[in-house]
């Protein structure tokens, strides 16, 4: 199924890329100031949905922990744990099919966002130049990553990096706040009293991943970039903050790593979204987390290595000894 879809989808962003016009996409976003950009056009091509195609969650309900029984243990969530407000898990079953959540956590807007095609999964706060933005899909892609539109400018925003790269909010980076992805079990182990975000009313198979085998393939979907450098397979997982990456077969292997004035730390336990067709049951690629030295939650990001190579291409290679 996967195979047939990238075969589809090189023919789609063959013609997608004849199209990175301007004044063509000013259709689907009339109020983008297009004459505003730093990026080039020829960078930018159609995943295939349209503008809102991937439907954005606003104001998602929430239920306890406790109430929750259609997640399975290993299945992966994004945790946020902000201080004063119950901690929340946004399950990957469902931002598979939507990609941003739009909340607000005792006063914090968020989006939380997950890009399957490159594995990356950072939150932001919403809030920009005393304006809170709402974003959805914009159906775009640079680097193989999800291009992000704020439905007050249609500005657009690179989902991996938070930045803004069309519009009035050109070169605008949103603040990156700490959050993760560890299993369901993880989660409600440690938050008993915590919410959940509930399933979505929305008609689609949540559990089920598309991208079945994606996670295992040769060559990231959609992407005709650099390879990354030092041997590092391209669709290894790598830890990022800031512009440094360390590589999950050396995390995995150490199981902790203290450098740099932080420590990453891995465990077992977690599936991963992007390998067999049902989440629950998939291979075990493990949970992160990033700490500073007093022992606080980093904003990090675990996304695939060529998409780190691709939006920072001086960056440091974390690969030890």
């Amino acid at each position: 199924m996967f195979a047939r879809s990238i075969a589809f989808a090189a023919c789609f962003s063959a013609a997608s890329a004849a199209a990175a016009d301007p004044s063509f996409w000013k259709r689907e976003f009339p109020l983008t100031d297009f004459g505003d950009a730093s990026v080039s056009w020829s960078e930018i091509i159609s995943g295939g949905p349209p503008k809102d195609g991937i439907p954005a969650i606003d104001d998602p309900a929430m239920i306890d922990v406790s109430a929750e029984g259609r997640i399975g243990g290993r299945e992966p969530v994004i945790a946020v744990e902000i201080d004063g407000s119950r901690p929340r898990a946004y399950p990957i079953r469902y931002l598979t099919w939507h990609e941003i959540v739009n909340d607000e956590v005792d006063g914090t807007p968020i989006a939380v966002t997950f890009c399957p095609l490159c594995n990356s999964g950072p939150t932001f706060d919403r809030r920009v130049d005393g304006a809170t933005l709402t974003f959805g899909v914009s159906g775009k892609l640079r680097n193989s990553d999800m291009i992000m539109f704020d439905r007050e400018t249609e500005s657009w925003w690179q989902q991996a990096v938070g930045t803004g790269i069309v519009g009035l909010h050109n070169g605008v980076e949103l603040t990156q706040i700490a959050s993760w992805m560890e299993s369901w079990d993880e989660f409600r182990a440690r938050n008993p009293d915590g919410l959940v975000m509930d399933r979505p009313g929305w008609p689609r198979p949540y559990g089920r991943n598309p991208y079945v085998g994606y996670d295992g393939s040769a060559r990231p979907f959609l992407y005709d970039g650099e390879m990354p450098p030092h041997g590092v397979p391209p669709l290894v997982r790598v830890v990022r903050v800031g512009s440094n990456a360390w590589p999950l077969t050396r995390l995995r292997e150490e199981r902790e790593i203290t450098e740099d004035g932080l420590t990453i730390s891995w465990t077992a336990g977690q599936a991963s979204a992007l390998a067999e067709a049902d989440i629950a049951s998939a291979r075990d690629v493990g949970s992160v987390r990033v700490k500073d030295a007093d022992g606080n939650d980093l904003p990090h990001d675990v996304m695939f290595a060529f998409a780190f190579h691709a939006f920072f291409p001086e960056g440091t290679w974390k690969l030890g000894n």
